[in-house]
Parts: structure tokens; C-alpha cells; sequence
């Protein structure tokens, strides 16, 4: 048994991951250095080197740590939403605060921004894609049981234009000089959930 698999390794490689993943929300890929990230979890700065085989390798860990914390997040709040027919506007809202963070309406946390960092950052480091494409997918089934829970039908092939809605919308008020965030994203949404995931 090699260092990295003992309890001990398994611990540091954890306080690695969550120190990145830390530092990643708040910062985003230009916070997670070497030494960052050993300052952040309290470990010397060749453990980044010896429970990792670079820096790609622990910001995949680290993409990867933080993306299922917050898909863990979105399924707490799914779990706990009521079963009833919705009309366009309460779905909307349901959609809203499921997908957007949970904090002051006019702010926009750095959680959010890290997300979407996420996306762009993926047309360039390939290495990243498989990950986000299976926490994607999670988020997905997490929209549907959501909508299913609305009283609403999602089609397989509406469900992708339903997400990109949402998608671009935030994107769109991330642009616009942190715009309010809620506003945009459910006005982008009120003209599409009726078409995309119409009352079953």
C-alpha cells in the first residue's frame, strides 16, 4: 500500500481537493496554485506534487469535488419539493431558485460564477469535458424530477433547449453589469416552459 491509498494520504488528498475546490469558487482557475492550495488545506507544498501528477490533475479533482457538492445541493432541494401542477410563472420560480444559488436575491455569489468559468473553460482544456459532461448529466435528471414534480412533461429532446434557455440567460445577466439575475433568467424561462415542458 503506497502512501497516497493510507488513511493518512486519503485524508491529505481530501484537504488538497477541498482547498482547491475553495479556492476555484472564489477565484476561479487562476486561484488554484501550488502553494495556494497547501496554504488553504495546511500541508506542505509537496504534497500537491506527490498525491498529484500536476496541476490539471488536481483542478479536475478539484472541478469535479466542487461541481458534485453543488449537484448534491440541487438534489436536497428537489427532493423536498412538493408534487402539484404548476402554472408558467410558478414553475419558472421553482426553476430559478433551484438552479440559481441561495443567497441575497441581487447577488451574485462567486459559486455561480465558478459554474459557468466551468463551462467556458472547457472549449479549451479537454480534460475537464468528461467530468463536466457527467455532472451535467446529473443536473439534467435533477430538471426533469423537478419538472415532473410541477405536474410538467419534459421530452427528451425539448429537455437540452430547456437548459440552454436557462443557460444563456444567466450567462446574458452575468454580462450585463451582474444584473439581477432571478428577473433575467425567469423572463428568458416564461417563454419557453409551456413549449419545452408542457402541464402533463
Amino acid at each position: 500500500m503506497t502512501a497516497a491509498v493510507t488513511p493518512k494520504g486519503e485524508r491529505r488528498r481530501h484537504a488538497l481537493v477541498s482547498a482547491a475546490a475553495e479556492l476555484l469558487c472564489e477565484g476561479g482557475f487562476d486561484a488554484v496554485r501550488h502553494r495556494a492550495v497547501a496554504r488553504r488545506a495546511g500541508l506542505p507544498l509537496a504534497s500537491t506534487t506527490y498525491y498529484f501528477s500536476s496541476l490539471d490533475d488536481l483542478l479536475v479533482h478539484a472541478v469535479e469535488y466542487a461541481s458534485l457538492t453543488a449537484t448534491q445541493k440541487l438534489r436536497d432541494r428537489v427532493g423536498v419539493l412538493a408534487r402539484r401542477r404548476r402554472g408558467v410563472e410558478a414553475t419558472a420560480d421553482v426553476l430559478v431558485e433551484l438552479l440559481l444559488d441561495d443567497g441575497p436575491p441581487l447577488r451574485i455569489s462567486e459559486e455561480l460564477i465558478s459554474r459557468y468559468e466551468i463551462y467556458i473553460a472547457c472549449a479549451r482544456h479537454a480534460w475537464l469535458r468528461d467530468v463536466q459532461r457527467r455532472i451535467r448529466h446529473a443536473r439534467t435528471a435533477l430538471v426533469v424530477e423537478a419538472m415532473e414534480r410541477c405536474g410538467r412533461v419534459v421530452r427528451g429532446d425539448r429537455l437540452n433547449a430547456l437548459m440552454y434557455a436557462l443557460d444563456g440567460a444567466v450567462v446574458a445577466a452575468l454580462v450585463d453589469d451582474g444584473g439581477n439575475l432571478r428577473s433575467t433568467a425567469k423572463a428568458a424561462l416564461l417563454d419557453v416552459i409551456d413549449v419545452l415542458a408542457p402541464l402533463g
